[in-house]
């Protein structure tokens, strides 16, 4: 019995030793595999945007060819899209819709977002699920219908044209009630009891609370509509009103295109929404994390 035991058990022991080094083998090419994937997509992302910086240096006859560093860096491509057309006029439009679009949009949501979360009345789900089937229906559906609207209510070539009907948006009401259904009920309770109003307690407790799930809102928002393209183009032909996406479509016309004076224009464009992915990304992986989406 001995012997039989001892000749079975020696394979066990033999395999012990072997299958350490190779889980870590395997656990180390899959790590290595990740790397490399990650890397690929990584400059798959960022080079397009390289290009697009140097391409803006070029010269009109170099914008076009392979190589990715120009010989002659230039910036009269900068000075042309701010001397010939009213690029900065562009700029200011876009920062004025998309500042008001996300305040306002921002207050009402909140709103609306904290009835549907912590009051109590008739139909509170039916609502909900209303405004969160919106958000399967695609917005090119949308834009005939919203343009009907918008021209009988004489909105058309107007600020109020291109900012009333992007305030309402069902991601940020959404959003915001998945935040508020979170909060403990003993916030709410304990106002309550001390004589506070519904009102009291979302301006002084709610509100208060919500600054990280609306900082990350307030970034979606304002991204979405500086980079709103088709909605500004079906609803305004006055030049005063034109956005910077519209702008910089001016320079390609029918048979040919700037590319340098759209590269850096874009370039010019761009800046703003690096600049706010860059300080606000924690609060976007945030807000990702709080409504699953991506």
């Amino acid at each position: 019995m001995t012997t039989d035991t001892r000749t079975q058990a020696a394979p066990v022991g033999r395999q012990g030793p072997r299958s350490g080094p190779r889980r870590g083998s395997r656990s180390s090419r899959l790590r290595w595999l990740l790397f490399a994937i990650g890397l690929v997509l990584a400059l798959a992302t960022v080079f397009p945007l390289l290009w697009m910086v140097l391409g803006s240096f070029k010269t009109a006859e170099e914008v076009n060819s392979p190589q990715l560093i120009p010989s002659t860096f230039t910036l009269d491509n900068y000075v042309y899209v701010f001397s010939q057309v009213p690029f900065a006029r562009y700029l200011f439009n876009s920062f004025f819709v998309s500042a008001a679009v996300t305040v306002i949009a921002l207050w009402f949501h909140s709103m609306a977002a904290y009835a549907l979360a912590r009051l109590r009345f008739p139909g509170r789900e039916k609502i909900f699920l209303g405004i969160f089937a919106t958000m399967l229906v695609s917005a090119p559906v949308t834009i005939i219908p919203t343009f009907i609207i918008v021209r009988t209510l004489g909105m058309v070539d107007s600020y109020a044209g291109l900012i009333v009907p992007a305030i309402f948006n069902a991601f940020g009401i959404f959003l915001l009630r998945q935040f508020y259904v979170s909060l403990p009920d003993e916030l709410e309770e304990a106002a309550l009891v001390d004589g506070a109003s519904y009102w009291k307690i979302y301006w002084s407790i709610v509100l208060p609370l919500s600054r990280p799930i609306l900082a990350a809102l307030a970034v979606f928002f304002f991204l979405a509509n500086w980079n709103s393209f088709v909605w500004p183009m079906t609803v305004t032909s006055d030049p005063h009103l034109r956005v910077v996406q519209l702008g910089i479509q001016s320079f390609q016309q029918q048979y040919a295109a700037d590319w340098n004076y759209i590269l850096a224009a874009a370039t010019v464009a761009a800046l703003p929404t690096l600049g706010i992915f860059f300080v606000f990304q924690k609060q976007i992986v945030a807000s990702i994390k709080t409504s699953g989406l991506k």
